[in-house]
């Protein structure tokens, strides 16, 4: 059986490294376009597997060219892919804009993640319930997310949700059900309706969803690092400074390297703080997937950012 069990999108990037964004009527040049793999489940899954994970991971595909693209991505990286099945709608696809100062802006269209449903589930269920933990994200159903929480509980497997992008209608009840929760500030604030633009604000949304019963709320904080927070503590794991050249798939590298490291045994701390090193990594290459490093690549990359 496989350790992580990933459910969740694929999309295929249509970066385009921009000087500055058009104004309304406005045509103007792009210095720069790259096509490549992406979509948050499936980032998390190459993050997890690139470091060793054995990686089991549940989507929907498109009936296209991109599709049969995508499969032979996974395929090559080591992801079981006897999880994931064909839609009859197209792949769906993501085009994102990159600054000079490397922030991104991303829309997305679903396309044939939307047949991920919770009736997928139900025939991929022994898949699901010999992982050592179940890792979410919210660019398909909340209903399947809420389905996959209800089979993490049935057979004891652990669930991480990763609320992005944000989602205000996401249900607290599942929310306080699954072992990990990881926010962003924005997504944090999405939730609670409360400022999240201060530590403080920060820690005071944070405990409010303790408070309504989370149990580990994973903030991450970008290049400051991540905040986690439980009813009996609060602590700040530092990022790692580097000069960033693209940010786009940095928190998605971010969650898998996490349930990489934690599915290992390391403890939340530990696997933290050596998640923040490999996001960090991440946004000094260009890409999403393509940035991510291995685990073989990795300890000279943090040597050379070490010096």
């Amino acid at each position: 059986m496989a350790d992580i069990t990933v459910i969740g999108s694929n999309m295929i990037d249509l970066t385009t490294y921009i000087d500055r964004m058009p104004v309304e009527g406005e045509t103007i040049e792009a210095p720069r376009f790259e096509m490549g793999f992406g979509g948050k489940g499936a980032n998390q899954a190459m993050a997890a597997a690139r470091l060793g994970s054995d990686v089991n991971f549940i989507t929907m595909v498109g009936h296209d060219e991109f599709g049969k693209n995508q499969l032979e991505n996974y395929q090559n990286s080591g992801i079981r892919t006897d999880g994931i099945g064909v839609g009859t709608q197209n792949s769906g696809v993501a085009p994102i804009f990159v600054d000079p100062t490397s922030d991104n802006r991303i829309l997305i269209i679903k396309g044939a993640n939307k047949e991920l449903t919770p009736e997928v589930l139900d025939h991929k269920v022994d898949q699901i319930k010999g992982s050592k933990l179940i890792v979410l994200q919210q660019e398909i159903a909340l209903e399947t997310n809420y389905h996959a929480i209800e089979l993490g509980e049935k057979y004891g497997v652990p669930v991480l949700l990763n609320p992005a992008p944000a989602n205000e209608h996401l249900n607290i009840d599942y929310v306080s059900r699954t072992a990990f929760f990881t926010p962003n500030e924005t997504e944090l604030a999405t939730l609670t309706g409360m400022p999240t633009d201060t530590l403080d604000g920060i820690k005071a949304a944070a405990h409010k969803l303790i408070d309504m019963g989370v149990g580990n709320l994973i903030i991450t904080l970008g290049s400051k690092g991540a905040l986690w927070v439980d009813k009996d503590h609060e602590q700040i794991v530092p990022g790692m400074k580097v000069k960033a050249v693209d940010t786009t798939g940095a928190g998605d590298s971010f969650i898998g390297s996490f349930a990489h490291y934690y599915t290992e045994g390391e403890d939340v701390a530990t696997a933290l703080q050596h998640a923040n090193q490999y996001a960090a990594m991440t946004v000094t290459r260009r890409g999403t997937q393509k940035s991510y490093p291995t685990a073989e690549e990795l300890p000279a990359m943090l040597a050379e950012y070490g010096k």
